[in-house]
């Protein structure tokens, strides 16, 4: 029952943290660049939707990207329902949301299905410089890091690199 552009939306959110030349950014750091970025999003746009946004991110970041527990998302959801609705084909169900955690909600939602659907597939990516968080979609699940011609290049490089040091030379 989760749409599938609702994984772009928890990517994105769990990626609005990245580091760039160094230096930790916050692309949600303030209340335009958060009504925006849900805007963007096609997302609920309140002061409310964006602190929920922002203690929800922080939630999810924690679970995905440490391991902890699940219970601190618990808030996120209170109040979701489904409901059926009866059209000539058959029963369709519709998401209802609480008003003013609508985003932080769907994004939650995201999270548990590709935690059933998909486990392990959510993750950070594996260079420890980066903050940044990949859903590996491929066939073997090996996909490491959140773009291969970043930190994917930047790894290997320096790999290469260090073994090229520890070569004594002849």
């Amino acid at each position: 029952m989760v749409i599938e552009t609702d994984e772009t939306l928890l990517l994105d959110l769990l990626n609005t943290t990245p580091v760039v030349d160094g230096t930790p950014l916050d692309q949600l750091a303030d209340a335009a660049a958060g009504r925006r970025w849900l805007a963007e999003h096609g997302q609920p746009v309140s002061d409310d939707e964006w602190h929920a946004v922002l203690a929800a991110r922080s939630a999810l970041q924690d679970v995905v990207g440490t391991g902890a527990g699940p219970a601190a998302l618990a808030r996120f959801t209170e109040g979701v329902r489904y409901r059926a609705g009866f059209e000539s084909g058959g029963v369709s169900w519709i998401l209802e949301l609480p008003e003013g955690r609508s985003a932080a909600a769907r994004a939650v939602l995201t999270w548990d299905a590709l935690r059933t659907s998909h486990p392990g597939r959510l993750r950070p990516c594996a260079n420890s410089e980066c903050r940044l968080y990949l859903i590996d979609h491929t066939k073997s699940n090996s996909a490491r890091w959140c773009s291969m011609a970043v930190c994917g290049n930047r790894m290997k490089a320096r790999r290469h690199y260090q073994r090229l040091r520890a070569t004594p030379e002849n």
